[in-house]
């Protein structure tokens, strides 16, 4: 669900120290505190006088090394056991992310005044941050395959926060042998929907706001848990099917993946639930259609935008009965005004709204004064 991803990747968004002691200047070992998250798999944050211990467990699916992180505040006596490991001073002044699922984080913690560089900007949809894109305040770093190392340096941020798909990160590695810092973040590996969105205290940590972002993400969790109770009052679970067709193969979300569970926690029945995996399931589009054609409810159709771009482009999209009742939903519609879509961007951080809306479209009765926030009905 990354920025790099091409338009047709929509389909596959949808579809992962005990008792608390003070360090004193004469330590030499650090002594275990409690972790501070509790919905994220790939992520642990220990609090310690003057400084936090970050680890990253998972940062790209079957990691096979935790990354570590000192974050140190000023004159913090970090303990000779940490030594080893990459220590980042702060709170932050300048930063660089990677990713506009970070962009978010920034923007709840009021720090998006911070942000000095970012690859592909066209991708951020924030208003508040393209106003100091415009403002060239923000500057282009190119891909997060090949960031522009000249402009990083003379940036000189405080930290670039960057993020892998697999073990071979030669763009990252370069900048740290410049001696830029870099640290990982693994966000978009987490396979629940509050685990995603606990990941705003990973930022609250390098701003020195930890108690902003516990704030922030409670309230979110909260509002997914009373979202959740009260789709337990549905009578019924309507059938769902997902997806569209790409180069003769229709992609849709696996049983278990993100968008898979906002559909069963907004109680619908979502027709490949009981498929195995976190990704994104390829199948022809005879299979598709014997056993979605009856399917009450069409949800995130790939890039369609509207019902007559969708037969336009495929006409066999009208044999199914979502499309023929006109109960076809996307997030397509609603994009940044340089064309990102909003949901890549936010979606993550804000799993409330995405089971708000999936609630509203699946039971409108049971959420009726809720503007669908993500998605829309096609027409």
């Amino acid at each position: 669900m990354k920025n790099l991803f091409v338009r047709w990747m929509v389909v596959l968004v949808w579809f992962g120290f005990v008792g608390c002691q003070r360090e004193t200047a004469s330590s030499s070992v650090a002594v275990k505190t409690q972790n501070e998250i509790v919905a994220a798999k790939g992520l642990s944050i220990y609090r310690y006088q003057g400084y936090s211990l970050v680890t990253i467990t998972n940062p790209w699916p079957n990691a096979t090394k935790d990354y570590v992180y000192v974050l140190q505040r000023k004159g913090a006596v970090i303990p000779d056991s940490l030594k080893q490991y990459p220590t980042v001073p702060v709170p932050l002044s300048a930063i660089v992310v990677t990713s506009t699922t970070h962009i978010p984080s920034l923007e709840m913690l009021g720090v998006a005044e911070t942000l000095v560089g970012f690859p592909n900007l066209d991708y951020v949809s924030s208003e508040k941050v393209r106003t100091r894109i415009d403002a060239g305040t923000i500057r282009e770093l190119g891909s997060n395959q090949s960031l522009n190392t000249e402009v990083l340096l003379d940036l000189q941020p405080d930290l670039i926060v960057g993020f892998g798909i697999d073990n071979n990160n030669p763009a990252l590695d370069n900048l740290q042998k410049s001696g830029l810092k870099v640290m990982l973040n693994g966000d978009w590996n987490e396979q629940t929907p509050l685990g995603k969105a606990e990941w705003i205290k990973f930022f609250g940590a390098l701003y020195g706001k930890e108690k902003q972002a516990d704030s922030i993400f409670n309230q979110i969790e909260k509002t997914y848990k009373q979202t959740l109770a009260l789709a337990k009052n549905a009578k019924q679970k309507p059938t769902v099917m997902a997806g569209a067709i790409y180069e003769n193969q229709w992609y849709l979300p696996h049983g278990n993946s993100w968008g898979s569970i906002f559909i069963a926690d907004a109680a619908g029945a979502y027709l490949w639930a009981d498929s195995h995996g976190t990704g994104s399931l390829s199948l022809p589009f005879e299979k598709v259609l014997e056993k979605a054609k009856d399917a009450e409810y069409w949800i995130g159709p790939a890039q369609y935008t509207s019902l007559a771009e969708m037969t336009a482009d495929n006409p066999h999209y009208a044999q199914f009965k979502a499309f023929r009742d006109k109960k076809v939903f996307s997030f397509s519609t609603k994009k940044g005004a340089k064309g990102g879509l909003i949901f890549y961007e936010l979606a993550p951080n804000r799993p409330d709204l995405v089971l708000q809306d999936m609630l509203r479209i699946l039971h409108p009765e049971l959420l009726p004064d809720h503007p669908l926030y993500f998605f829309e009905q096609l027409r």
